[in-house]
């Protein structure tokens, strides 16, 4: 019963193996290994309750308290992994938890016995964040050439970045991996991740870019929403060469009107708005709330880019001195073509 069959994270590959991840869902929403379905034999009510025994009385209660919450879901379990295995009859299932414990070895020794052979990731979930931590040593040690693209708040970059990875380019697009947008008005209508799920979608971008000699990125600050941006980007960012974005004011107004979607977000508008008043002069905030209570969005937009983001951004920028290249478009097809041809020349 104990010999089971274990897989190492070098060896697993999700589009070889059906990977099932039988932590609670508060543990997997937090992070998980991409391509792996949710299997909690805990729930996270049930999870706490069992930690607790574990910690006040012994690892044995811990124990005798989990088999008698696991023993009535096993055919629920089995029934879960059979079904997704029919569908999937070329991939072997590996089950994982933490740290390769309990948890995980208990579901393979039970699908091992009604004749599903089954595997167990050696180490768990940990054995993942110990790979992407090596992998971010290793970029530490071995930096990649940084491309940054640069601009005010309401530039499009985002919207440049994600189109130059469709079309093959080495973005690392950090806003979006962090689920958020970079500013106090970042998280609205996003789910911002948590720094391991930041990191796990990184590290898997890593990967794809293994051969790439180069990167690029938008000049981020070191904390995206609640996440915090690895060292090796941040000082790539600082030396790598720039590419500065302008485009007319009244394009980035309405740009930024149609990605917040204010209309939807009425209430966090508000609240981001009120947590900057003690940064903008009160008469200009007087304005603005007036704009705001006759859903005058536009106007609010403009008055905090002029008063706010635009004086704010060009101060930050005197603390660069590495080499820029500066464009300017009426419109972002003709802005994107240029950042296209200055990347194509660097990248060459």
């Amino acid at each position: 019963m104990n010999n089971i069959k274990t897989i190492s994270i070098d060896e697993l590959d999700a589009n070889q193996y059906l990977l099932f991840d039988v932590r609670s869902p508060k543990e997997f929403e937090e992070y998980h290994i991409p391509g792996s379905y949710n299997l909690s034999i805990f729930s996270n009510e049930e999870r706490a309750v069992i930690g607790t025994l574990y910690k006040q009385e012994s690892k044995e209660a811990a124990m005798e308290r989990g088999l008698q919450v696991v023993a009535p879901k096993l055919p629920s379990l089995y029934k879960k992994i059979h079904t997704q295995s029919n569908e999937n009859p070329e991939k072997q299932v590996v089950i994982y938890c933490a740290r390769g414990g309990f948890r995980s070895k208990s579901i393979v020794q039970t699908m091992n016995m009604m004749g599903m052979k089954t595997l167990q990731l050696d180490g768990g979930i940990r054995s993942y964040r110990k790979k992407i931590e090596s992998t971010f040593r290793k970029m530490a040690d071995e930096p990649r050439n940084i491309i940054v693209l640069e601009g005010h708040t309401g530039t499009m970059k985002t919207k440049l970045l994600k189109q130059l990875q469709e079309e093959g380019y080495p973005v690392l697009n950090l806003e979006e991996m962090a689920g958020h947008k970079g500013s106090i008005f970042g998280k609205i209508g996003e789910h911002p991740s948590s720094q391991k799920k930041f990191e796990s979608r990184l590290y898997e971008r890593l990967k794809k870019l293994q051969k790439s000699s180069s990167f690029i990125i938008e000049s981020e600050s070191k904390r995206i929403g609640r996440v915090v941006v690895p060292d090796f980007l941040l000082e790539g960012k600082y030396s790598g060469v720039r590419i500065h974005v302008e485009l007319p004011f009244h394009l980035r107004v309405q740009y930024i009107c149609n990605v917040y979607e204010p209309l939807l977000h009425k209430d966090e508008i508000v609240e981001a708005v009120n947590k900057l008043s003690k940064r903008i002069p009160s008469s200009i905030m007087i304005d603005i709330q007036q704009n705001l209570n006759t859903l005058n969005y536009e106007k609010v937009v403009a008055l905090l880019l002029e008063n706010y983001y635009d004086p704010k951004y060009d101060y930050a920028q005197q603390q660069y001195d590495s080499e820029c290249i500066r464009l300017y478009s009426d419109s972002y097809q003709d802005i994107y073509s240029e950042v296209k041809n200055q990347l194509d020349q660097l990248l060459s």
